[in-house]
């Protein structure tokens, strides 16, 4: 229970579905300042919203407990975070927090209790299909979270409930009136949850001062066109903050840790036909068989393009995109669908 409207929302369902239901939330970042929680709402006190939690619990009489999860998740999400910038990626923390401390940590805590399944808000189903349960979109395809969960274990789906797959956002909402939740708290987060506060690239600057390490901005051709602030800073498409007076517009191309360089280019040149993906969570191992046609999702906020994949090992799908994709961001997840079926995904390599 995160004290957003989904999760709580969620727990309402089970509970009127006759589910013995335990509320707990991980608190994985600061604690909420009790010292100012009369003159600050609840969705500005933190990460995840205890006080609208508890409130929800209480609501719901059902039993409610806070667990410290913080040095998981600092070694789980936010040093994969700072490490995966510093070394010329583009992380995606929300991926990791889901595959390594959110779904994984609540299933432990499940098995150690004895409790049948685990419960959250996300938008997501989990359906039967030939005797296989497989991960699947929502039914509100605006609301769609697949693209953060597609690291789930499959061996976990049998253990998962989405009870809020199924809902529009706007049903959900009626459900949390009718549950006399304060609506004007519930606002949606957009925003890393460590980083609500500012962008990245401060959050990166206070926590790994040592990423501040000036280098050079070069075009295609390898010549300097100035100077940028160090490689963590910069993510491939990024045109704003780059401090460069030219001709037209530039966009970067690409992070090279190797040299500490930066290369900048228009914008057309951002256009790839192909990428490898490696790392690997796969529902469908039948992808590392032969070339298949999938649609793949390269980034949450774009929709799902048609591409072809083939195997190169294991651990290695190459994707062949039927129309090229803008800003491929090495460190991002690529992630494969078959209608609203979630076949698996890999991290996007450098090219």
């Amino acid at each position: 229970m995160s004290g957003g409207v989904d999760s709580s929302v969620a727990a309402a369902l089970l509970v009127r579905q006759g589910y013995d239901v335990h509320g707990v939330t991980l608190q994985v970042w600061e604690h909420e300042d009790e010292t100012v929680a009369a003159s600050k709402k609840w969705q500005e006190r933190g990460c995840c919203k205890i006080g609208i939690a508890k409130f929800v619990a209480q609501k719901l009489h059902i039993p409610y407990e806070v667990i410290d999860s913080r040095q998981v998740f600092r070694t789980g999400v936010i040093d994969d975070f700072l490490h995966g910038y510093a070394g010329g990626i583009t992380p995606n923390p929300c991926v990791r927090c889901n595959e390594r401390v959110k779904l994984r940590g609540l299933l432990e805590i499940a098995r150690e209790r004895g409790y049948e399944y685990v419960a959250t808000g996300h938008y997501v189903r989990i359906l039967e299909q030939h005797g296989h349960l497989g991960l699947h979109r929502s039914t509100d395809t605006k609301k769609d979270q697949s693209y953060f969960l597609y690291r789930l274990n499959p061996a976990w789906l049998s253990r998962l409930l989405f009870p809020v797959g199924a809902m529009h956002k706007p049903d959900v909402w009626k459900e949390a009136e009718s549950l006399g939740l304060p609506a004007d708290e519930l606002k949606e987060s957009q925003e890393i949850c460590f980083v609500s506060h500012g962008d990245y690239r401060t959050f990166i600057e206070r926590e790994m001062p040592e990423a501040k390490k000036p280098g050079d901005f070069l075009d295609h051709q390898g010549r300097r066109l100035g100077e940028h602030d160090g490689i963590a800073f910069y993510t491939p498409g990024q045109r704003r903050g780059l401090g460069i007076a030219a001709g037209q517009r530039l966009y970067v191309q690409a992070v090279q840790p190797g040299t500490n360089t930066v290369v900048l280019g228009p914008e057309d040149a951002l256009l790839r036909d192909n990428c490898e993906i490696k790392d690997l969570n796969l529902f469908d191992r039948s992808l590392l068989a032969a070339k298949t046609n999938v649609d793949v999702k390269v980034r949450y906020a774009t929709p799902a393009t048609a591409a072809t994949i083939e195997p190169v090992d294991d651990d290695t799908l190459r994707v062949h995109f039927h129309r090229p994709q803008r800003a491929l961001s090495p460190g991002q997840s690529a992630v494969l669908y078959r209608g609203d079926q979630v076949l698996g995904g890999g991290i996007i390599q450098a090219g």
